[in-house]
């Protein structure tokens, strides 16, 4: 648990930070430590921090403005609020389609995140609250992010994570998961197998931006006894047509 202290430090680096983004140009260490209301000798050793991690710069004359990394965080999150737009609709007409959940994630170190839903209607479904994350190996998505990886990069997920076990289903074993990683890159989809929560089945396929490189994970979720390997084409349809409104085309 974060001690009081260390979360008013996060709160005073996100102050100076609203601070700094008032103004056009550059501003003094005088002007934040005033508005601020802290000790000039506080609010230059959080800016010197901030500078350390590239999120303020300070320029020769002494004066301080936003830094680059902000940019980059800045621009994934355009680019995940574009991918949530053009999925909406794609994964909406999946959902009428099929009658089933429809999820996209996106891959964040070693696990999924649930960024988008489409819930079914019926009364028993399947429903992923947005936010909340799985580990790669127990996803039907996440088994085809690990694929696209490559051979090397699952090793050193398997070694790092351990390969825990969440239903009697999950796949524990390193040479499993090449075998299904692999069978997952030439099929195009992946299936998850009661692997994350007893019951619940899944079918997964990625979702590749105008570089070609993996932006997320389409993936419809049912309980396991309705589930229809029927759907294969249908959803990597729908992942097809959200790639290429992304600017992917095969």
């Amino acid at each position: 648990m974060k001690s009081p202290k260390s979360i008013q430090v996060i709160d005073r680096m996100a102050l100076l930070l609203d601070l700094i983004a008032r103004y056009d140009d550059t501003v003094s260490l005088k002007i934040l430590s005033a508005e601020s209301e802290l000790h000039t000798s506080t609010t230059y050793r959080i800016l010197s921090s901030l500078i350390q991690n590239q999120l303020v710069e300070r320029d020769e004359a002494g004066q301080y403005r936003l830094g680059v990394k902000l940019l980059h965080l800045g621009s994934h999150v355009r680019q995940r609020i574009g991918l949530r737009e053009q999925a909406k609709p794609i994964m909406q007409a999946l959902r009428d389609t099929l009658g089933e959940s429809v999820n996209l994630t996106v891959r964040e170190n070693d696990e999924v995140v649930y960024v988008e839903r489409s819930i079914s209607e019926k009364m028993i479904r399947v429903e992923q609250v947005i936010g909340s994350r799985a580990p790669l190996h127990v996803t039907a998505v996440g088994k085809l992010m690990l694929a696209a990886s490559g051979t090397a990069a699952c090793y050193d997920y398997a070694h790092r994570t351990g390969l825990p076990a969440y239903t009697k289903n999950t796949i524990t074993d390193i040479d499993e998961l090449l075998v299904k990683t692999s069978e997952a890159k030439a099929n195009g989809f992946a299936y998850d197998n009661e692997e994350a929560e007893i019951g619940v089945g899944c079918i997964g396929v990625l979702v590749r931006n105008n570089t070609g490189e993996v932006a997320a994970g389409l993936s419809v979720s049912a309980p396991i006894d309705r589930r229809k390997d029927e759907w294969v084409p249908i959803v990597k349809d729908a992942g097809k047509r959200l790639s290429e409104s992304l600017g992917y085309f095969v």
